[in-house]
């Protein structure tokens, strides 16, 4: 998206263009071709939802053209993990790619060494407290575990915020601390769906439910590239933009 005179507008290309998607079925296939994919423009041309979408669909509710209904139809599929994994902006990885960003972007940690080593802080404890009971090893857990030890395998973000102490008077920057466990890979999204009032009626934008990526498709999977460095994930990631896109490593590391 850019913005002229002070409103957005979106890149995108029309419908009767060959290269544009028209279901979120494309968009899933187009996914697991080219492995992982920003929701929004980025400075790689092509490398985007938007690019790929018609911009008159986007925010029309219509779950059949809307690229934007469409990222929650993708999140519940389970074959791809959507979050903030772009420069803390939304996207998607395939499971496929996924082990290669868990890789780079947590340097081989699991999240409780990662804080046992003062590499992460207390509001980000917080937060994976409600997914990861203490004491147990990620490989380890099990639904069971969680039950046991007041703990969530999928919770709604406000739920979150609610249940890690960051509601009124409480811990301050919710949103960037979500965030950064996303940048992360520690948290991704598993659904949206709309908050509910006192009636039953829904109202507002759909909700993120989340999720540890360990919760869908196993620890062993997902910590399956720990075997080689940061750099050498970080190597195959770039290499491949690079190769798709016919574009330069400054651009990727500005993403990335």
């Amino acid at each position: 998206m850019e913005v002229i005179n002070g409103e957005w507008y979106l890149e995108g290309v029309d419908w009767k263009d060959k290269s544009c998607l028209h279901s979120p079925e494309e968009l899933l296939a187009l996914i697991e071709e080219v492995g992982f994919m920003p929701l929004f423009s980025n400075g790689i041309p092509g490398f985007s939802v938007e690019n790929r979408t018609c911009p008159d669909y986007w925010w029309t509710g219509d779950p059949k053209r809307d690229p934007w209904e469409w990222r929650a139809i993708l999140a519940r599929t389970g074959k791809v993990a959507y979050g903030k994994f772009f420069g803390n902006k939304a996207g998607f990885i395939s499971k496929n790619w996924f082990p290669y960003f868990a890789n780079y972007r947590r340097n081989g940690y699991d999240f409780d060494a990662l804080y046992e080593e003062g590499k992460a802080g207390y509001r980000e404890k917080l937060i994976m407290d409600l997914f990861m009971p203490e004491g147990i090893e990620p490989k380890a857990v099990k639904k069971g575990d969680l039950i046991a030890n007041g703990c969530f395998e999928k919770l709604f973000t406000f739920e979150m915020k609610d249940k890690a102490g960051f509601g009124k008077g409480g811990e301050k920057n919710f949103d960037g601390t979500l965030a950064k466990l996303q940048m992360q890979s520690y948290l991704i999204s598993s659904d949206f769906k709309p908050r509910l009032n006192k009636q039953g009626e829904s109202y507002g934008w759909a909700v993120a439910e989340m999720t540890m990526p360990e919760y869908l498709w196993g620890y062993k999977f997902v910590t399956g590239r720990y075997g080689e460095t940061a750099g050498e994930s970080w190597a195959k990631i770039a290499e491949h933009i690079i190769k798709l896109f016919d574009t330069d490593e400054k651009s990727v590391k500005k993403l990335i």
